[in-house]
């Protein structure tokens, strides 16, 4: 897991070989201008895209811990200040259900060891080894997830 600020995405960009070109994009577009019930943005077909999402936060204890075996995950709040829970894969081994190959996705019911807060202006990205539950916060939350693929 990678925790940062926009402003200074530098060094994040040297970890995968697409991600210049996310926090690019980022940096540029009118992204409060981005509404949620837009399809997906393809930056490079399906290796690369991102969507907007917006809710009203969740509790800890209703957050569903999620993790992905195909995908990068990188979360941007856009409005809202969001808390993101994690733990270790290793120790993900209660399955809610199965692993959903279509859509990369895995809901695990295991305590979530640590939580960080996303703020407007950062970024949180979470690789195949980031259990993360993601949506927690108080009141109106919406922000950009970006997929790469590995």
């Amino acid at each position: 897991m990678i925790l940062g600020s926009l402003k200074n995405s530098a060094i994040a960009e040297k970890t995968h070989p697409l991600f210049k070109k996310v926090f690019d994009y980022i940096k540029t577009a009118d992204i409060k201008a981005l509404r949620a019930d837009s399809s997906k943005i393809e930056l490079d077909g399906d290796k690369l895209y991102l969507f907007v999402s917006e809710y009203q936060g969740k509790t800890k204890e209703e957050a569903k811990l999620e993790a992905h075996k195909r995908y990068i995950d990188i979360q941007i709040p856009i409005v809202g200040t969001e808390q993101m829970g994690w733990l270790e894969i290793d120790r993900c081994t209660k399955e809610l259900s199965p692993y959903n190959t279509e859509k990369d996705l895995v809901f695990y019911d295991n305590p979530i060891s640590s939580y960080i807060s996303v703020d407007q202006g950062e970024f949180a990205i979470f690789f195949p080894e980031d259990g993360h539950a993601p949506g927690i916060g108080e009141g109106f939350i919406k922000k950009i997830v970006v997929k790469i693929l590995l």
